[in-house]
């Protein structure tokens, strides 16, 4: 059988916004490599750590639904833009600093996502093709559209 990593198995019977926030972690991971390899001035390494971040912050953003998030979908695909234009200035003048600040900014989101993760009302607006197999067969409170902004509007604030 084959041997599953600590990442994986956190994974297993997750929600969807908790896996969100496993995306969340993945890309911190990427971005502190790439800080450590800027000190160690490994060209390679960090160009590889920002190309992860860069794929994890574009399969966010790929995946957002505007016609169902409406303005918070917007925000999140500035701020995933903001942060892809970050981390490639940071990695094309090695600077340490610039990758704290684009952490900094990552992380105050991911803390936002593991709040909502936290909130069992959280998984009752995520629309039905975000949720995970488990959770698509749970029979979900129907929402109206007011409501789920108001919801999304006061827990999910970043």
């Amino acid at each position: 059988m084959e041997q599953m990593t600590y990442q994986q198995q956190a994974t297993i019977g997750a929600t969807g916004v908790e896996l969100v926030v496993a995306l969340y972690d993945g890309a911190l991971r990427s971005l502190y490599r790439a800080k450590q390899c800027v000190i160690e001035d490994d060209k390679i390494g960090r160009m590889l750590a920002v190309k992860k971040f860069v794929d994890i912050v574009m399969y966010l953003q790929a995946r957002l639904r505007p016609d169902v998030g409406g303005s918070a979908a917007a925000a999140l695909s500035d701020f995933y833009a903001a942060m892809f234009t970050m981390s490639l200035e940071a990695s094309h003048i090695a600077s340490a600093e610039a990758f704290d600040e684009v952490i900094a900014c990552v992380r105050n989101v991911r803390e936002a996502w593991a709040i909502a993760a936290r909130d069992p009302e959280a998984g009752k607006v995520l629309p039905r093709e975000l949720r995970t197999r488990e959770e698509k067969f749970v029979k979900a409170i129907p929402v109206r559209s007011e409501e789920a902004a108001e919801t999304v509007g006061v827990r999910w604030s970043a």
